[in-house]
């Protein structure tokens, strides 16, 4: 069987700073997402063109809630760029952009402090905010979502129960190397699996580094994970029988520098990704690049029974943190 694989992108704007200097800074909107420099997309426009030239399609999660501060474009404009070279769009939401909907927002700041997390929230709550980005997906010009991923990777079973009541069908908002769900059951490494109706995609954890008992877990990105431990990764988990592999990026990791002014492409990343996609289309025999579309009729059979935790050989992991110094020094 093949292993499916999801190249994911959380495509979104950034508060940049807005929260702590409200008179002098705001926040960053589409640059967050193109990530020009010197007139050329280092971001968006150089993850388009490097899947258009693999045939590729990827998910792109784009984050909703935004539109409290920016209104429908300049988010709306992207998204359907997006959704014209053939994309999958589906819901990303950050809850701390609502902040903005408090006509006095800055005068707020002194009294309530802003909060993004998406757990411990209430079922209606939640409801609220999913429905509200639907309704935003529709302003945009393009198909509803039938998938979400929740800002930070935060989580918790009311999340499951909320998608439930607004019809989301498919979700990916497990991460646990980035945040660890309050309930066991959704410690989920890997795969494929069901949760309150809903089927869970989480991102991959694996571990690279070990001290005793103790080990260092990471998620699969492109900037936090070598080609050589992408590589391993996935055909560990396709020798192991997985049912799937999802990999997680975001479209300013591409540049150097603050994405307000980029400095230049960061082409390690770049080239990590490009390496990525030639890997996963050489073995096209092996893995099926797909989307979380094409998931929500995904028969029973596919889903894990297992959930293994991956680790990778510790040459890899310290080729990999060696070459991320360099990069950071601006020396390759």
């Amino acid at each position: 069987m093949k292993t499916k694989v999801f190249i994911t992108i959380d495509t979104e704007f950034s508060i940049g700073g807005a929260f702590e200097a409200p008179q002098t800074v705001q926040p960053i909107g589409a640059q967050n997402v193109l990530c020009e420099v010197a007139g050329k997309s280092e971001g968006l426009g150089f993850m388009l063109d490097t899947f258009a030239a693999h045939g590729i399609r990827a998910t792109f999660f784009m984050e909703a809630l935004q539109t409290a501060y920016f209104g429908v474009e300049p988010m709306g404009a992207l998204a359907r760029r997006i959704a014209s070279a053939g994309h999958d769009l589906q819901l990303h939401l950050h809850p701390v952009w609502t902040y903005f909907d408090h006509p006095q927002w800055q005068a707020q700041l002194a009294q309530v402090q802003p909060s993004d997390h998406l757990h411990s929230r209430t079922i209606e709550q939640l409801a609220g905010w999913m429905q509200r980005g639907i309704e935003v997906f529709g302003q945009w010009g393009v198909a509803a979502p039938v998938a979400l991923r929740t800002g930070n990777l935060n989580v918790d079973r009311n999340v499951y129960r909320a998608m439930s009541q607004v019809g989301l069908k498919i979700a990916s908002n497990v991460g646990l190397a980035i945040f660890e769900p309050r309930e066991t059951e959704l410690r989920l490494n890997a795969g494929i699996h069901r949760i309150e109706g809903i089927t869970e995609l989480p991102v991959l954890t694996y571990t690279d580094l070990q001290w005793g008992a103790r080990r260092h877990r990471k998620a699969l990105t492109i900037t936090g994970s070598s080609l050589g431990e992408t590589e391993y990764l996935l055909n560990r988990a396709q020798r192991n029988g997985a049912p799937a592999v999802v990999l997680l990026t975001h479209c300013h990791e591409f540049v150097k520098g603050q994405t307000r002014a980029a400095t230049s492409a960061d082409r390690v990343n770049q080239k990590r990704l490009v390496a990525v996609c030639r890997f996963l289309q050489a073995a096209s025999d092996r893995f099926e690049l797909t989307t979380m579309e094409r998931m929500v009729h995904l028969p029973e059979t596919e889903r894990s029974t297992s959930d293994p935790l991956l680790s990778v050989p510790a040459h890899l992991a310290m080729l990999r943190l060696a070459q991320n110094k360099l990069n950071e020094l601006n020396v390759i």
